[in-house]
């Protein structure tokens, strides 16, 4: 029999159980919330306080609903005032031994019928349950930061709990306007256990000094939409928290790649724990401030002391969409571009799919038909590569075939004056594979864009051992002529963003094998609790699985890295030919 949960305790008044306390009250819940003396639970109040007039001054909650919400809410000092409470959750700091004793005394204080929760992001809640008079009673409420706003809930159920507290506390959530799903106790749940093995990727990249910290973020947020960059992020949560969820994970599964990066111990060891000190992987104008200020590692503007070569007349080598869509950005953007085709009749394609998209962006009022004139006078098609002999560089857009990239750019080589520019805009061959069919390797370069080239931001410039330094620095300066964001890496497999994308979705993949949550389940917990654009399986559906099992592959030759090899689910789904939406079937059917 369901109980009625109408009074609420929450202990613990910091940022996440202040946002708890927020989100009962916002929904007509009595809360009773507890902090350890009277500064703290005075300090308490004022978050809610700030919280909620924030949400009045934008319009999201009225003054009215404002005064009611702050009057169920009864803030103090004793546990004793839990007593009527018919569910109290805990939000206090991630430490165990804290935890367990918190709620062994929590459950000393409520009825013997009153469901016993915590919000704990990492630690077993059985080790945590046992502790208690009752573990039947004891489950996991996981609310994501900021409580008020963000959807998702994972509801935690260890062996012992009881269905009917675990149906009471899912009850509650949705009352609560929430997204609950229900999972068993493994170290991370459903979302920290996917996230962080990403974020710890990324400070391994930073560590290593494969690319900037601005370069990875500004990747991750470019090149997949996602709302924060992975070590802004880190800093956001705090590295101190970073650091215990991490190590739990590692300690439950012995997985090499949850193991926390030294450097993350280092900078929580000096004190350096993120936004709320001042200071981690960026520095902040104050302590708690979101607002990052310059340091001794933030880039120069116009860094690079290369001179720069010249670069007016562009070459596009291929004619599929990736070739189209960056033909015409360089013509946009005031280039004379000659694009070179298979055939002339595929090089009129090219023409006739920018003259729509032109036609398109004029309807549309993003350009004026001088400008689009102006674009479609600057290109040049051709069937014959001896028409790149003049260019000042070329961007190689053809398939991701070894040997056929390997033919084009020793073609090039004989017939591109000295000087110019050879780049490819592979996603995952070696750059340096390309350069070595050439006679001046030091000319050659990746300039990896992403789908649509036309809109999307991002283009990584790849640098392999044999670049010149003013290759990079003018690759760099004419992607921010013609409107993109550039980001400087290594040629290794994946560069930035595929190398921390793709062993994160074989992640996904691996933990539905294990039937520890579904597809729809895990696709909620990345959108709803993290604020993705799309679920991992949303995405393997649309990227391919077979191009994803392909790039995965690539990333475990290159790696060897026991935790990147393939998901043998992925494999499967592949020898079937269930290849995603463009086979109406992969992970879903469509």
């Amino acid at each position: 029999m369901s109980r009625e949960i109408t009074t609420v305790g929450v202990v613990g008044l910091g940022t996440m159980g202040a946002g708890i306390v927020e989100v009962l009250a916002r929904n007509g819940v009595d809360v009773v919330a507890v902090e350890v003396d009277e500064d703290r639970a005075a300090a308490g109040r004022e978050r809610i306080q700030r919280s909620t007039d924030r949400a009045v001054a934008r319009g999201k909650l009225s003054a009215e609903s404002q005064t009611e919400l702050l009057g169920r809410v009864k803030v103090t000092s004793s546990l004793a005032e839990l007593a009527g409470c018919h569910l109290v959750i805990e939000a206090v700091p991630e430490r165990l031994d804290l935890k367990r004793n918190l709620l062994a005394e929590i459950g000393r204080i409520v009825a013997p019928d009153a469901i016993v929760a915590t919000n704990t992001s990492s630690l077993s809640v059985t080790d945590l349950s046992v502790a208690t008079d009752n573990p039947k009673r004891v489950v996991g409420m996981h609310f994501f930061n900021p409580a008020p706003v963000l959807k998702f809930v994972e509801i935690v159920r260890t062996v012992v709990t009881d269905d009917a507290v675990v149906d009471d506390a899912k009850a509650l959530a949705e009352r609560l306007d929430k997204q609950p799903v229900v999972i068993g106790d493994k170290a991370g749940f459903i979302a920290n256990a996917l996230l962080f093995g990403y974020l710890n990727h990324a400070v391994s990249m930073y560590e290593n000094k494969y690319a900037s910290r601005e370069d990875i973020d500004a990747a991750m947020r470019l090149g997949c939409g996602y709302p924060m960059g992975p070590l802004a992020l880190m800093d956001l949560i705090g590295l101190d928290t970073a650091y215990e969820i991490l190590d739990t994970m590692y300690h439950q599964g012995r997985d090499r790649l949850h193991a926390p990066r030294p450097v993350i111990k280092q900078l929580v060891t000096a004190g350096l724990t993120g936004r709320k000190s001042g200071k981690g992987f960026y520095s902040y104008a104050a302590p708690g401030s979101s607002e990052v200020v310059a340091d001794a590692l933030t880039p120069a503007a116009g860094a690079g002391g290369a001179s720069l070569r010249p670069i007016a007349k562009v070459g596009v080598v291929g004619s599929g969409t990736m070739a189209t869509g960056i033909v015409e950005v360089f013509a946009r953007s005031g280039y004379d571009v000659v694009y070179v085709a298979r055939s002339q009749e595929k090089a009129d394609g090219v023409r006739a799919s920018i003259e729509k998209s032109q036609a398109k962006a004029l309807e549309r009022g993003k350009t004026t038909a001088e400008a689009r004139d102006a674009t479609l006078a600057r290109l040049t098609g051709s069937a014959s590569i001896e028409d790149l002999k003049d260019v000042d560089i070329v961007v190689e857009a053809i398939a991701e075939d070894l040997a056929v990239k390997q033919a084009t750019f020793a073609a090039l080589d004989s017939i591109c004056k000295p000087g110019a520019i050879l780049a490819t805009t592979t996603s995952s061959l070696p750059v340096i594979q390309c350069a070595t069919a050439t006679s001046r390797p030091q000319d050659v370069i990746g300039m990896h864009f992403f789908n649509p080239a036309a809109i999307m931001r991002l283009v990584e410039v790849v640098s392999t051992v044999s670049t010149s330094a003013d290759v990079t620095d003018t690759v760099v300066d004419l992607c921010a002529k013609i409107g993109k964001h550039p980001v400087r890496c290594g040629d290794r497999s994946g560069f930035i963003v595929n190398a921390l994308l793709f062993p994160y979705l074989n992640d996904a993949i691996k933990m539905l094998e294990a039937h520890y949550a579904t597809a729809d389940e895990i696709d909620t917990a990345m959108k709803t609790g993290c604020g993705l654009p799309m679920g991992p399986f949303e995405l393997l559906d649309v990227v391919g699985l077979d191009v994803s099992l392909a790039i995965q592959r690539e990333l475990y030759m290159e790696f060897r890295e026991p935790g990147f090899a393939p998901a043998p689910l992925l494999e499967q789904l592949v020898k079937a030919g269930y290849l995603g939406r463009k086979t109406k079937r992969g992970f879903r059917v469509y």
